[in-house]
């Protein structure tokens, strides 16, 4: 709720918003569109985003929308005429639909990718010179300590950020969360490589303006265009023979290479486009049914970390921004009121695509007869089935995200 001075006056709360990803810098904006005083520390030394692409579904763009940076984001994202998938073993085709004029009336939105520093930046924009926000970068979290009057965080070189209340957006190694819940983070044992390859060195018969699913035994591959088309996102997946660790380091093509033998030739040439690799050993963890202790709430994969094959771990983070936003202006101001419908709102739905993104995993990546019944299963489906079944995920909305009944 509101806090009263000395003078008697009122003032909105303040928060600390941790980590500055693309959760956290929409977060920021969220709150002060409401008048909040927000800081933002980042343990990196400057404001960015690693990785490459990720994909943009209707209901990311309604988040983007309620945000107020959706036109922004729009004019550096690539829109797409059709989602795929095909079998990389025999390269046909088992699943596509069609993202144009019809998908878009459905869902009030288009289907787009783009490179993830282009959103980062689109939404950094907005946050930068506000002077509601604060960013704090070279800023490692040690503690967070919570009392009844606030929330004080410890940094790793000494220094110490004060607020009324803390939202941890510090992604699946969340200090946060470790305060929070404490449960351990599953490892996949599934390895992600990723990397940007210019659209000239890409073999011409792949430059499809859709995001593509090559599924294949235990391991698939995707790719799609970025920055109008100059360059493709391109990711593999596979299961990896080590004993995994969550990690982000340099991969190798060696190892890629490796785990790719069974697939056809098509496909296998998107193997030898990059130059160079970053490596991701994935990791979840398991859906809870709280988030939310007192003064402290978390979002984006500190609350629901996600594995990819949804291609929904950003799209969530953005709809938790504003449907935390849409909690406090509902709740007006009641911070702890606030937290508990926010979160209301969002763990069956955001345990939905978790648990969802595992099994879709294991759709992508089915052999033998398994392979055989995820190709028989989405035949003779038209475009309308399609849409229905995606509707739960799809038609999301700001004005309508409260969990209020």
């Amino acid at each position: 709720m509101n806090s009263t001075n000395s003078a008697g006056s009122t003032r909105k709360p303040s928060v600390i918003v941790a980590g500055a990803g693309i959760g956290g810098i929409a977060t920021a904006l969220a709150l002060s569109r409401l008048g909040l005083s927000v800081t933002v520390l980042e343990q990196s030394a400057t404001l960015g985003e690693i990785g490459a692409g990720l994909q943009l579904a209707p209901n990311a763009f309604a988040a983007l929308d309620a945000l107020g940076v959706g036109e922004a984001v729009r004019a550096r994202a690539v829109f797409t005429e059709r989602l795929v998938m095909m079998d990389a073993v025999d390269c046909s085709e088992v699943g596509a639909f069609e993202v144009g004029e019809p998908f878009r009336q459905r869902f009030g939105n288009p289907y787009a990718v783009i490179h993830r520093a282009d959103i980062h930046t689109a939404i950094l924009e907005h946050v930068r010179g506000n002077p509601a926000i604060g960013l704090v970068t070279s800023c490692q979290i040690d503690a967070i300590e919570q009392i009844a009057s606030g929330v004080t965080v410890l940094a790793r070189d000494g220094r110490r950020f004060q607020a009324d209340y803390l939202v941890g957006c510090d992604g699946i190694k969340s200090v946060a969360r470790e305060l929070v819940v404490g449960d351990p983070v599953r490892v996949s044992g599934h390895v992600v490589y990723r990397a940007v390859v210019p659209t000239a060195e890409m073999p011409e018969e792949l430059r499809w303006n859709a995001p593509v699913v090559w599924a294949g035994p235990n391991c698939h591959l995707v790719h799609y265009p970025l920055r109008s088309g100059d360059q493709y996102n391109l990711v593999v997946t596979f299961h990896s023979r080590e004993q995994e660790v969550w990690d982000v380091r340099d991969g190798s093509k060696e190892e890629v290479l490796s785990y790719f033998g069974g697939i056809a030739e098509l496909p296998r040439k998107l193997l030898h486009c990059p130059s160079s690799w970053r490596r991701w050993s994935t990791a979840d963890r398991n859906p809870v049914d709280n988030w939310t202790q007192g003064r402290i709430t978390l979002l984006g994969d500190a609350a629901h970390p996600t594995l990819q094959y949804l291609a929904q771990g950003a799209c969530m983070a953005l709809e938790d921004a504003v449907t935390l936003g849409e909690a406090v202006r509902h709740c007006d101001y009641d911070m702890e009121a606030a937290f508990a419908l926010y979160q209301k709102s969002r763990i069956a739905r955001t345990a939905r695509v978790v648990l969802s993104a595992r099994e879709m995993g294991r759709l992508y990546h089915a052999h033998g007869v398994e392979r055989l019944v995820r190709n028989d299963l989405w035949k003779g489906r038209g475009q309308d089935g399609f849409y229905n079944a995606l509707q739960w995920l799809y038609g999301w909305s700001a004005d309508c995200c409260l969990a209020t009944d």
